[in-house]
């Protein structure tokens, strides 16, 4: 057939190959284009010193602002809650700047109405050709459904308390939702103590965590962990109140005295960052508050024999003991130390010590001091019942010169002969320096 010399070249027309394949094109563009902006997690680039590039519409719609409102002029922990730029500027950013990639970590974020945001967040270092890095790209999920566990569990305990009272043929289902909930509150307990304690070279170190009842989750919490320098840190504390609540300050208070001893070890700066963190965070009619001992274990090399120097600061929280190794004991002075959490600037007192080999250091939470004793036989005498301070103290007298793994497994024996008189959790931490091995003169 003969053409008319009015057809279109072949592949030129409208609907030929390269019209559909540019279509097509198009199509990936607004396609890729959509996806990040209506994704279902929030996406925030921004450059090296954290200010903020670009931000897709999904985490512009959680936080209520405005494109404008953001790129070029915050900063991605302008966007924190008090307690979580600490941890940003001080944990987070800082293994990111080393890593070059961290995730899974969960912050807060401040909506524009000032409400908070719980979210899981995943950043990512980019580089260029020249391996210098050019841009953080931030991934975050929002971690509200985790918020909510807490919420589930006091629902569910409030629906044991009142199966209790039904009639006797709810009893079976009633015992089954105490089990259950005694499973979340023990798996829950469990995340808030460190797993195992590694003892620092030259010192040993044991503690114990005694549950007063299998069905609240206590506030007590102990950690011990390395400083620059060859230095230790070290906390015990206790959270007021019980439950989810006092689950979640415990939490928020180990990570802060993590994150602020690595920023500052003094220990005295410390409870003063925990006690900023948590008048901040709480307050008004809710206010919540611990007690708290933190001490810093540094190394003494000038000396033959080793040892260490201690120096604690205490908000609030019983004395520590230092069992002697010529026999003797004595609470460390640290009394006068207020409440952490409380009032914007808290007291806090300091004591220094230096730990020969022999010597061993016993930190502990108010649940022994006060069982209850009267159902021993026990008079009341000047603690009206309780076992008091002036009475551990006096068993610590017997057991020195002892050893930490010694001194929490007689204190665990004391801890099961008080039994029932045991109403409130228990944290126990010790640390002792051994006496040296020295080799036989030839």
């Amino acid at each position: 057939m003969v053409g008319t010399g009015d057809e279109e070249p072949s592949g030129c027309g409208p609907g030929s190959a390269d019209d559909q394949a540019a279509q097509f094109s198009a199509m990936l563009e607004d396609s890729a284009v959509d996806l990040y902006e209506n994704a279902p997690c929030g996406y925030l680039s921004t450059l090296m010193d954290g200010q903020i590039a670009k931000v897709n519409t999904t985490l512009l719609t959680w936080l209520g602002y405005r494109r404008e409102d953001l790129v070029g002029r915050r900063r991605f922990a302008d966007l924190l809650t008090v307690g979580g730029r600490l941890y940003h500027e001080t944990h987070f950013a800082p293994l990111l700047s080393m890593q070059g990639e961290i995730g899974g970590i969960a912050l807060e974020l401040r909506t524009a109405d000032g409400t908070r945001l719980p979210v899981l967040v995943t950043s990512v270092v980019k580089t260029g050709a020249d391996g210098q890095p050019l841009l953080i790209r931030t991934t975050l999920f929002d971690a509200r459904d985790r918020r909510a566990y807490e919420t589930e569990l006091l629902r569910a305990r409030q629906e044991a308390e009142e199966a209790r009272l039904e009639a006797e043929q709810a009893h079976r289902a009633v015992e089954a939702e105490r089990a259950r909930l005694q499973r979340l509150a023990t798996t829950l307990q469990q995340t808030l103590l460190p797993p195992s304690l590694t003892a620092p070279a030259g010192l040993e170190v044991a503690a114990h965590y005694h549950i007063a009842s299998i069905d609240e989750v206590g506030g007590d919490f102990y950690d011990l962990f390395p400083l620059a320098d060859g230095a230790w840190g070290m906390f015990l504390g206790d959270v007021c109140g019980k439950g989810a609540a006092a689950a979640a300050i415990t939490s928020l208070a180990r990570y802060t005295l993590r994150a602020a001893a690595v920023y500052d070890p003094d220990p005295a700066a410390v409870l003063a960052n925990l006690n900023t963190v948590l008048t901040h965070e709480y307050h008004g009619a809710d206010p919540r508050f611990c007690t708290v001992l933190f001490g810093v274990l540094t190394p003494d090399t000038d000396h033959r024999d080793g040892g260490f120097h201690l120096t604690l600061a205490a908000g609030g929280h019983p004395p520590a003991i230092l069992l002697r190794a010529d026999g003797t004991a004595h609470h460390l002075p640290t009394h006068g130390g207020q409440l952490i959490g409380v009032i914007p600037d808290a007291h806090i007192t300091t004591t220094s010590v230096r730990l020969d080999p022999g010597d061993t250091v016993l930190l502990y939470t108010d649940g022994l001091t006060e069982a209850h004793t009267t159902h021993l036989g026990r008079p009341k005498g000047d603690d009206d019942g309780r076992y008091g301070d002036q009475a551990l103290l006096d068993f610590a007298t017997r057991l020195a010169p002892t050893t930490a793994p010694a001194t929490i497994t007689a204190l665990r024996g004391l801890l099961d002969t008080l039994g029932g008189g045991v109403d409130d959790d228990t944290a126990l931490l010790a640390l002792s320096i051994p006496h040296p091995i020295r080799e036989p003169k030839q």
